[in-house]
């Protein structure tokens, strides 16, 4: 039977599918992207890039591009009516990515980033203009049916895999099957895009950097918006009153109205405005043998917390370094079996989040909202939920099948100074397992063969410290990590996050056996080697 036409086709072409299109495309896998629209949709939706997502994009190849595209967040206060602040992120905060813990960007210039480092990618093909009208799949590789928008010619390609980047109206979901979990939160708001004429800032119209103003009266947000050629956007979102109607919302003389308090056509200039029903909607199920969904397809939640495109990029990071393992033959399908248990309680997490606030700001009742910023005003308000880290997958475990403390924590990025070489960390390790030591070698403790088979599998070795072969920490917040795990070693994952630590260097073999051991049940192949003789093997858990 002939190979497939590709390794993996994705459906649709917005951010998300861009992102794991640069990654799959990096790693030199052919990838066809399908999308309807022979154009970029030029509008913007996404405003926000958090510390995380900064430092995987820029470990893509974004690095040079984000500085030029983003802005540093604010603070993100809410307020009540009279504006009295009932609460405050620090998004200009410090991050354990070395970065602020957001970044604001304009969405089309980000797409333009991003299609061009896709479009310099010998091995990925657009395919544009394109509609999938149906999807399917069998033990062998999976199929997309297309049809041309203008030209009607109808053609089909297939690959080993299919990821649906195609938004809350997945075809590729209703090709998997299973229902979608509503959390319960809906409403319209009618979202405006503006630009800020020459000589006009945010101080002079007197408008928070970044803000809710909780009144319910008329729920308003206020968020930068990116920037391009240094032009400043700027976001205003107005809540859907009870009894108010979208069309009516919509005319732009309307939208001049709700303006008014804020800025006039002396200051800025309309981009764009349209109402957005926001919702809170979770896939049950991601996989389907040969097809994935990602990013909008998988889940939808509120824009309070700025996440919505951001989970999507993570879903295409947690995706890529698997694709990449069982398309070189390391792995099989089992290691896909790992995506929806790390990925949909991360997310989970982060849509009750934004459930959180946006339950805080959508209140147009005068009662209700005097109730709230009583609690919140008199220190009594629940406090939102931690940001989540990873509680599921591959992980390392106690003896009865709990994740060990620590696991699952988001890795911290660093600049660290080599054989006399400044570098962020990203660029020492590369892009697999990483094992991190404190005060000693990582190989000098571990037998030769385990040592060997990390070095086969393309795990890379940092020791924190100044002796030969020492990396040093220059900002400090590694060491820093480690200390508040209580650890002396950790091994990091290919995305970042921390499978596990060990308090010293004598418990190291233990934690590498077990890290072996898992990724043997999660069906990778792991290659053991010794130092007189090399053979494959698949190893087992015990």
């Amino acid at each position: 039977m002939a190979e497939p036409d590709y390794d993996v086709i994705q459906i649709g072409y917005g951010p998300v599918s861009a992102t794991l299109a640069l990654m799959l495309g990096r790693q030199g896998r052919s990838v066809a992207v399908c999308e309807r629209w022979s154009k970029r949709y030029p509008l913007p939706r996404a405003v926000c890039v958090d510390h995380e997502l900064y430092r995987v994009l820029a470990a893509n190849g974004m690095g040079d591009v984000l500085p030029r595209v983003t802005q540093k967040g604010p603070l993100y206060q809410w307020f009540n009516a009279d504006w009295r602040e009932l609460l405050v992120i620090d998004w200009s905060a410090p991050s354990i990515s070395g970065g602020p813990e957001v970044n604001f960007v304009h969405q089309p210039t980000l797409e333009e980033a991003l299609d061009e480092a896709v479009g310099a990618l010998p091995t990925v093909d657009l395919h544009l203009g394109w509609e999938v009208t149906a999807v399917d799949q069998d033990d062998d590789r999976a199929r997309v049916h297309l049809r041309h928008g203008d030209t009607g010619e109808v053609k089909d390609l297939s690959a080993r895999y299919v990821v649906g980047c195609d938004g809350a109206n997945s075809r590729v979901r209703e090709a998997i099957g299973g229902d979608r979990e509503d959390r319960g939160f809906e409403a319209d708001w009618l979202v405006i895009d503006v630009l800020l004429k020459e000589g006009v800032t945010i101080e002079g119209l007197g408008i928070p950097a970044a803000g809710q103003y909780c009144n319910p009266a008329r729920p308003t947000t206020i968020v930068p918006a990116g920037v391009r050629e240094g032009r400043t956007f700027r976001r205003w979102e107005f809540m859907r009153l009870p009894g108010e109607r979208v069309e009516d919302l919509e005319r732009e003389e309307r939208v001049w109205e709700l303006l008014r308090p804020w800025a006039g056509p002396d200051d800025i200039e309309l981009v764009r405005h349209k109402v957005y029903n926001f919702r809170s909607l979770l896939a049950e199920r991601w996989r389907e043998r040969r097809l994935l969904i990602a990013g909008d397809a998988a889940h939808v939640m509120p824009p309070f917390m700025g996440q919505g495109m951001c989970s999507g990029m993570r879903d295409a990071w947690n995706l890529a370094w698997k694709l990449g393992l069982i398309l070189d033959g390391k792995a099989d399908d089992r290691l896909l079996d790992t995506y929806q248990p790390e990925r949909l309680p991360h997310v989970g997490q982060i849509t009750d989040m934004s459930i959180y606030l946006g339950k805080m700001i959508c209140l147009p009742d005068a009662e209700a909202a005097a109730a709230r910023d009583a609690e919140f005003l008199g220190g009594t308000a629940e406090p939102p939920p931690p940001f989540p880290s990873m509680v599921d997958g591959l992980l390392r475990r106690d003896r009865d099948g709990t994740v060990v403390v620590g696991a699952g924590l988001l890795s911290p990025h660093v600049d660290v100074l080599r054989e006399g070489r400044r570098a962020r960390l990203d660029q020492v390790t590369g892009g697999g397992f990483v094992v991190i030591t404190r005060g000693f070698d990582a190989e000098a403790v571990l037998e030769s063969e385990a040592a060997d088979t990390l070095a086969a599998f393309g795990a890379q070795f940092v020791t924190l410290g100044d002796g030969e072969n020492g990396v040093r920490d220059l900002d400090g917040r590694l060491d820093d990590f480690l200390t508040a795990q209580g650890w002396a070693a950790m091994i990091v994952r290919p995305d970042y996050y921390v499978y596990g630590g060990v308090a010293a260097g004598d418990e190291l073999p233990a934690l590498v056996d077990d890290l072996l051991a898992d990724l043997a049940a999660a069906g990778v192949a792991v290659r053991t080697v010794s130092r007189n003789e090399e053979t494959w093997r698949e190893a087992r858990a015990v």
